[in-house]
């Protein structure tokens, strides 16, 4: 499996897909492919970025199948038909099995709206402001089989302002995903990481 020939999974409005489809035009993906857009929900606005952009989809609906598991034989089968080499997660909102994690260890990342191991899980953002820090971030990591807790590969900061409210914060949040992003896809197609342990090494260009 070729590490440029990428599938983006993605629930929702598909923001950082549109900037991975973005940054591989301009050629700013270290020769990545996005082959594939996987979604567990069909109707979500990031199916239409997809056919507007000409990247091929697979739309399912979970509910469709008897376990979590079969759901996710299905994704694994067109996967490999296709020969994906990297799973990129922008806002996938499902938790990975073995089913997917086994075949591709070590190839699956996410991104996340916090400085992790800080406020992993839901609404990151929420509990940053909640708890009063005074920076938070955006961290792109390993998928493992836990929530938001395999190797960190990158992370970029940012203040929190005093007056920030959760729609200002995330809209700079937003901002650096788009950038950060790309970045890390880029390295990864390009085989420019590696993986000790739970350190991740980045070799320069």
């Amino acid at each position: 499996m070729q590490w440029s020939r990428i599938a983006v999974f993605a629930s929702g409005q598909g923001s950082n897909f549109a900037a991975l489809i973005a940054a591989e035009r301009v050629g700013l993906l270290g020769g990545g492919s996005i082959e594939l857009l996987v979604s567990d929900k069909p109707e979500a606005p990031v199916a239409q970025r997809a056919e507007e952009a000409g990247v091929s989809t697979l739309l399912l609906r979970p509910k469709e199948f008897a376990s979590r598991e079969l759901y996710e034989a299905e994704i694994v089968a067109e996967l490999q038909r296709r020969e994906i080499g990297l799973i990129v997660l922008a806002g996938y909102m499902r938790l990975i099995t073995p089913v997917l994690l086994t075949p591709y260890a070590g190839r699956i990342i996410n991104i996340h709206p916090s400085l992790l191991p800080a406020f992993a899980g839901k609404d990151a953002m929420g509990q940053a402001l909640d708890y009063g820090v005074k920076l938070t971030g955006v961290t792109v990591h390993f998928v493992d089989g836990g929530m938001d807790t395999g190797p960190v590969i990158a992370q970029r900061s940012l203040v929190v302002e005093d007056n920030d409210t959760a729609t200002s914060l995330a809209e700079r949040i937003h901002k650096v995903e788009y950038e950060l992003y790309p970045e890390v896809v880029a390295a990864l197609a390009a085989e420019r990481i590696g993986l000790v342990g739970r350190k991740t090494i980045i070799r320069e260009k």
